[in-house]
């Protein structure tokens, strides 16, 4: 069976994801809601110390819309 050819913007997210797991940002955790889909992330934001924030856990899933990455920026949406 023939492998999908990856589209300009599955190229761009994954060279995103692979940059972010080699040099995770300090305070953030990025996933994928599924392994299988590019498009449905998950981030989760750790309050950084001595702000009003400290302590906190924010967590944030993209809501997919039509795959137009990078010309349209994604809506998220925070998650309990």
């Amino acid at each position: 069976m023939a492998q999908q050819q990856m589209t300009s913007s599955q190229k761009a997210l994954m060279l995103e994801l692979k940059s972010l797991q080699e040099e995770p940002v300090e305070g953030f955790r990025i996933t994928l809601v599924d392994e299988s889909d590019l498009y449905n992330w998950e981030v989760a934001i750790f309050g950084p110390p001595n702000t009003l924030y400290e302590g906190g856990y924010f967590k944030f899933t993209n809501t997919p819309t039509p795959y137009k990455h990078p010309q349209r920026v994604e809506r998220v949406k925070q998650r309990d």
